[in-house]
This record gives structure tokens, C-alpha cells and sequence, in this order.
């Protein structure tokens, strides 16, 4: 009997230490991700954008987010603000913080349908190299994550939620969407198409 006591206040010492150190890595502040995860590496496609010196030029919010909304299969998501930052850490969690070294901005954005049942938003992370993307995108898979964009409501159900991360040279575009509030199974494939769709603007980097 004292065996089996000390073994499950071992397993409560274990998970609470878990949370105190999942607490203290996002600053004390809950670190919602995304239920479905998608990440996907750089590919020699994007060789001309390998790395920040072949492709000096800042990103803009005009560049990133040039309509007011986006649209996939008849679902539109209307452009709720927007934000750059020059400080990538801001923009992340957990292990991501060091995978964002070196990276001079992030451009984010925060959608949401008309109804507010669905919200979304995109990243664009500037960083120094394809391999830097690379690691970035490993970072987001485990161990950490974006934070919520300004503007996300409250109701924001993460344990639903789909994101999707993919290294194009030196950029990476993070996606992530969610149906808001409680209720049952929600279809988030054109939201996500839809957001996902923002990353367009490094293919145009390419013929530029």
C-alpha cells in the first residue's frame, strides 16, 4: 500500500512539474496548439530564396495581406488587423524562441468568417536560411508553437484546431484555424486553404 502511495504521488510531483515547466517556458501564460499538425521542409524549389542575401528586401503588410479577405470552396474570412514584428520571439513559444534566431520580422494576421465561428490567422517568419526554416518548422511540430494573434477570441478552441507550417527558402508560413466556441465537428479544410492560400506572396519572390 505505501508502495503504490509513493508511486502515485511520484506521477502527481511528474505531471505538476510538467505544467510548472510548460508555464514557465510561455511566460505563465497558457501556450494553446494546434490539434492537427502539419509541417513541411524546404525543397530545392525554393533555391533562389535560399537564404536572406538572395533575397534582401523586407517583407510588407501590402506584400503579405493584399486583400481584406480570403477565400476557399464558397467560405470567406475577412482580415481582422494586422501586425509586424521585428522581435520573432514575440510571436512564438517553448523551443521555437531559439528556433527564431536570427530572424529579422514576423508579419501576422488575424482572420475570422463572418459569423465569428471560425478564426484564423497566418505568420510569416523572415529567417536567415532554408535551414533555419527547417528547424523552425521542427520546432513548431514539438516542443513549441505560435502564440494566439491579437484579436483571437476567447472562444478560440484550440483542441479543434488545424495548422499547417511550411519552409519556402528562408520564409516560414505558419496557418492555423479553429471554430469558436463549443459544438460539434466543424470542417476547417477551406479556412485553411483559404489562410494558407496568404503564402502565395514568396512564390511571387521567386520570378521577381
Amino acid at each position: 500500500m505505501r508502495k503504490w502511495i509513493a508511486v502515485a504521488v511520484a506521477a502527481v510531483v511528474l505531471v505538476a512539474a510538467g505544467a510548472a515547466a510548460s508555464w514557465w517556458l510561455t511566460g505563465g501564460e497558457e501556450a494553446p496548439r494546434a490539434a492537427t499538425f502539419r509541417g513541411e521542409p524546404t525543397t530545392g524549389h525554393y533555391v533562389p530564396i535560399a537564404t536572406r542575401d538572395l533575397d534582401p528586401e523586407p517583407l510588407t503588410v501590402a506584400e503579405v495581406f493584399p486583400a481584406e479577405s480570403v477565400a476557399s470552396g464558397g467560405v470567406t474570412l475577412q482580415r481582422r488587423g494586422t501586425e509586424t514584428l521585428t522581435d520573432c520571439a514575440e510571436a512564438v513559444w517553448g523551443s521555437a524562441e531559439a528556433a527564431v534566431a536570427g530572424c529579422t520580422q514576423v508579419l501576422r494576421a488575424h482572420y475570422a468568417t463572418r459569423d465569428g465561428r471560425i478564426s484564423g490567422q497566418f505568420l510569416i517568419f523572415n529567417l536567415a536560411d532554408s535551414a533555419a526554416a527547417d528547424r523552425l518548422v521542427a520546432a513548431l511540430r514539438s516542443g513549441g508553437f505560435v502564440r494566439s494573434a491579437p484579436g483571437t477570441p476567447e472562444g478560440f478552441d484550440a483542441s479543434r484546431s488545424r495548422a499547417q507550417a511550411r519552409a519556402l527558402g528562408h520564409y516560414v508560413t505558419v496557418s492555423w484555424v479553429a471554430p469558436v466556441g463549443a459544438g460539434g465537428r466543424v470542417d476547417l479544410t477551406h479556412p485553411q486553404v483559404a489562410v494558407d492560400s496568404l503564402g502565395f506572396a514568396v512564390q511571387k519572390r521567386l520570378v521577381d
